[in-house]
C-alpha cells in the first residue's frame, strides 16, 4: 500500500518535547522506582554515549552522573580526548579507567590473536586488524565476514573468515564489552547509581550489543530513536561538533572501522530510513526512491532486518525458568 507521507521527513522530531519526556522519565525510574543516587554512563566519544549523558546531567543535575572513561590498547586516538571533552562541557564528573590489563590477564588479545592466525599465519607483533562485511548487494547473496590484516610496514590483505575464527575472534573481542560493564556495575554500586546504557534504536533492534556486555543496563534512554533522531538530539543538547562530526565506529579493533562495515552495510541514515519502512509496513519500491537504493538492494536490506531479529533474538530473552516463579509482591 502506498504510503504518499514517507520521506527523510518521516524521522522528524520535536527535540525538546523528546528531551522533557526522556528526562522525566530518568527521573522518575532513577530516583523513585529504582531509588538511586544518579547514573553511571560509560563515555566512548561517540553520538550515543555523548547524548545520553547530556539526557542524564539535564534530567538528574550534573552532580548526580559518573562518567567512566575506559579505553584499551586498540581504542581509537580520538576515543579518550572526544569524551573528556563531552565530561567537561557537561561538567559532571568523570574518571578514566584503561582495561588494557585486565584484558591481557584474561587472554582477549591472546586469544583473537590465534583465531587471526588460522587465517593469517604471518599475523604477529604490529600487525593490526579489523572484521568487515560487503556493502548490501542487489543480489540475493549470503554476506560473508573477512578479516582485513595490516602488516607493520602498511601492507593490507583481506581473507574470507572460516565460521570458526570468526565466532572465535568475536568471542575473544567481546571481552571488552564485558570488562567494562563489569567496571560501571562497580562504580554503580559504590555511588547507589544505576547503569544507563547507550544503544540507539538501530543498535537495539538489530542485536549490535553483546549479552551481559554493552547489552547490559538498568535503563536505556535512547533505545526507542532512530540514530538519525539522536544526531539531532546532540545537536539540540549542545554536543560539540567534533562527536557529532565523527562517524559512527565499534572501536573494538586495531584498525579503524564504521558500524557501516562491520554489520549494518550502508550509512546509517540509510539504514534508518529502511528500518523505518520495515516498521511501518512501507514497500521497497517507496524506500528505493527516498534513499536512492535499488529496489532489490532494499529488499536485501529488508531481509537482514529479519534475519538479524531471528538470530539475536536469544540477546533480549532473560534467562529461561523451569518453572514459573511467582513475584515478590511489590517487586
Amino acid at each position: 500500500m502506498k504510503n504518499p507521507s514517507f520521506s527523510r521527513k518521516s524521522l522528524d522530531i520535536d527535540c525538546e518535547k523528546e528531551i522533557d519526556r526522556i528526562s522525566g522519565v530518568l527521573r522518575r525510574v532513577v530516583l523513585k522506582d529504582f531509588r538511586k543516587r544518579g547514573t553511571v554512563v560509560a563515555l566512548s566519544g561517540g553520538i550515543d554515549s555523548s547524548v545520553v549523558a547530556a539526557l542524564c546531567a539535564r534530567a538528574l543535575g550534573k552532580d548526580r552522573v559518573f562518567g567512566l572513561m575506559m579505553p584499551e590498547r586498540d581504542s581509537s586516538e580520538d576515543t579518550g580526548a572526544l569524551s573528556e571533552l563531552i565530561g567537561k562541557l557537561l561538567e559532571i564528573p568523570f574518571l578514566r579507567e584503561d582495561i588494557t590489563p585486565i584484558l591481557e590477564a584474561v587472554g582477549c588479545y591472546h586469544r583473537r590473536d590465534e583465531a587471526v592466525r588460522k587465517i593469517v599465519p604471518e599475523y604477529g607483533s604490529g600487525y593490526a586488524c579489523k572484521i568487515v562485511l560487503p556493502q548490501v548487494a542487489a543480489e540475493d547473496t549470503y554476506r560473508i565476514f573477512s578479516i582485513v590484516v595490516q602488516s607493520p610496514g602498511g601492507e593490507q590483505v583481506k581473507k574470507r573468515l572460516t565460521p570458526e575464527a570468526y565466532l572465535e575472534i568475536v568471542a575473544a573481542t567481546n571481552f571488552k564489552q564485558r570488562v567494562r560493564k563489569m567496571l560501571e556495575y562497580y562504580h554503580a554500586d559504590r555511588l547507589n547509581y544505576a547503569v544507563s546504557g547507550t544503544p540507539n534504536r538501530q543498535e537495539y533492534d538489530q542485536g549490535f550489543f553483546v549479552k551481559s556486555g554493552d547489552g547490559a543496563a538498568d535503563i536505556k534512554p535512547i533505545a526507542h530513536l532512530y540514530k538519525t533522531q539522536v544526531y539531532r538530539l546532540a545537536e539540540c543538547l549542545g554536543v560539540p561538533a567534533e562527536i557529532r562530526s565523527r562517524p559512527p565506529t565499534t572501536d573494538t579493533y586495531s584498525m579503524p572501522q564504521t558500524q557501516e562495515e562491520f554489520y549494518f552495510a550502508v550509512p546509517y541514515d540509510v539504514f534508518d530510513l529502511c528500518l523505518y519502512g520495515r516498521n511501518h509496513g512501507i514497500s521497497a519500491k517507496e524506500v528505493s526512491a527516498v534513499t536512492l537504493l535499488t529496489v532489490e538492494q532494499v529488499h536485501s536490506i529488508y531481509k537482514d532486518i529479519e534475519n538479524r531479529r531471528m538470530t539475536t533474538r536469544y540477546l533480549h530473552a532473560p534467562p529461561v525458568l523451569i518453572d514459573k516463579i511467582s513475584e515478590v509482591s511489590g517487586a
